[in-house]
């Protein structure tokens, strides 16, 4: 006979169940290019992604955008097939091929059968090799992103976004305009510009190859030297020194008027650290706490104990260089100060007196918890070991990550945590009703509030 459940109190959590990530062996190719092979038999699929060390952060504001746009446009055709015959190509394969780009990278990524990928790497050598770059597709992804940018200009929360790096990072800084480009920029996107910078940053040095799944790691290395063994090439490296991000500690509130808006976009943010910084373990558990999950003390605090939003979330964008940390949430227009003051107050608060030592247990918990589900999937794999390749880890961070969380004590988080935001120069951005919010902004006592109206925005979108 079972007993009856008592469901008044929550269920205990379980142990913690093991997670064997697989070896990583590290290798290369001739011309430079790091391999990375992973054996993944449990299904007959091979993810494969090509990363290459072509990120927006590269470029200056001038040409802002280029590495998106030109990512982009990689599939317009290449130099013995016409947009259409790759595109029939890739559906014969039965792959979609995927082109991201970002702050420090470009990925090429596809998920074929196993049987299929010495047609899916030759087909994924060809694009990225020989595009050609037709001016048909140079207009299309052009046109498409400068109505982006309108859009993100109308977007309350895109805007906060786009802001919020404006207003943390000085003037000069990649971090300080948006990843998709500024509208001067991408106006003056054309195929020269796009086989420029497809000359210079789609190198085989400094990029890498990563193939998991139900494959022969011996075979597989035949296949990519077939490939990819006659490309050479280094990539350049950066020729000016990136701007320093600095600000006097404190506190900057600035509004982005919106006249009417029932609702605000709340943004506070300020420098990070990058990705192989030594406190990185330690900070995820403090953001952990302090906004990286639903039980986090912003989330209680200003969703579940004063009702003013659905979400707030916190973290730290881990970029090669010192990306943001930011908090972000939507409020009603009615309770913008209040939430202004309640997150200030909970980061505060944690920094100063620290975290509980349940806090802590929770967090690294959690992280441990979730990290054997975002390796469910070849791609997920596949995406994390190209992580390896960008930024110099080593080839065992993947398999000591949940005992590196697990070592984090309370004094860890708490030390890293004052190290990085402890006196920083923080922006809180209010994308919202001046009218309405900036008095009471003011009476918060951290010096007067900026307001940013629609013709003083910064020149990122088109005009009309």
């Amino acid at each position: 006979m079972s007993l009856p459940l008592d469901r008044t109190q929550p269920p205990a959590p379980g142990p913690l169940r093991s997670f064997e990530f697989p070896p990583v062996p590290e290798d290369s190719l001739g011309n430079g290019l790091a391999l990375r092979i992973v054996r993944l038999d449990r299904l007959p699929l091979v993810s494969t992604m090509l990363v290459l060390d072509a990120g927006e952060a590269l470029l200056p504001a001038f040409r802002s955008g280029m590495a998106q746009l030109t990512g982009r446009a990689l599939q317009g055709g290449t130099g013995r097939r016409s947009g259409e015959a790759l595109a029939e190509a890739l559906e014969n394969l039965g792959v979609e091929l995927g082109v991201s780009t970002g702050w420090d990278a470009t990925t090429i990524s596809l998920t074929s059968h196993a049987d299929r990928l010495a047609d899916a790497l030759a087909l994924v050598s060809e694009i990225v090799l020989t595009p050609s770059f037709p001016e048909a597709e140079i207009d299309r992804v052009r046109g498409q992103r400068l109505a982006s940018l309108r859009q993100r200009r109308m977007s309350p929360s895109a805007l906060a976004e786009d802001l919020t790096g404006y207003l943390v990072y000085p003037p000069g800084h990649p971090y300080a305009r948006p990843a998709s480009g500024v509208a001067e920029a991408v106006s003056g996107f054309d195929r020269v510009a796009a086989r420029e910078w497809h000359a210079q940053r789609y190198r085989p040095g400094g990029a890498g190859l990563v193939v998991v799944g139900d494959v022969d790691p011996d075979e597989v290395r035949e296949l990519a030297t077939a490939s990819f063994g006659d490309w050479t090439g280094e990539v350049s490296q950066p020729t000016a020194e990136t701007p320093q991000a600095s600000g006097d500690p404190g506190v900057r509130m600035v509004v982005a008027h919106r006249p009417g808006a029932v609702q605000s976009e709340l943004r506070i943010g300020t420098v990070g650290v990058g990705r192989r910084h030594p406190d990185f373990f330690a900070l995820q558990v403090l953001n952990t706490i302090l906004g990286g999950a639903f039980t986090s003390r912003l989330n209680l605090n200003l969703r579940e104990r004063n009702g003013f939003t659905y979400g707030v979330r916190s973290r730290f964008s881990f970029r090669r260089g010192s990306g943001p940390f930011t908090i972000s949430t939507a409020v009603g227009t009615d309770v913008t100060v209040d939430a202004v003051g309640e997150a200030l107050g909970e980061l505060n608060l944690l920094l100063e007196e620290g975290p509980r030592e349940e806090e802590v247990s929770a967090a690294r918990d959690f992280l441990a918890g979730i990290f054997p589900l975002q390796m469910e999937t070849s791609d997920r794999i596949a995406s994390q070991i190209t992580r390896l390749i960008l930024y110099g880890l080593p080839s065992d961070h993947l398999s000591t990550y949940r005992d590196r969380i697990r070592g984090v004590s309370l004094q860890d988080a708490w030390e890293a945590g004052r190290r990085v935001l402890g006196d920083a120069a923080y922006v809180v951005l209010v994308v919202g009703d001046a009218d309405e919010i900036a008095p009471g902004l003011e009476e918060l006592g951290h010096g007067p509030v900026e307001i940013l109206s629609e013709d003083s925005l910064p020149p990122f979108y088109p005009n009309s």
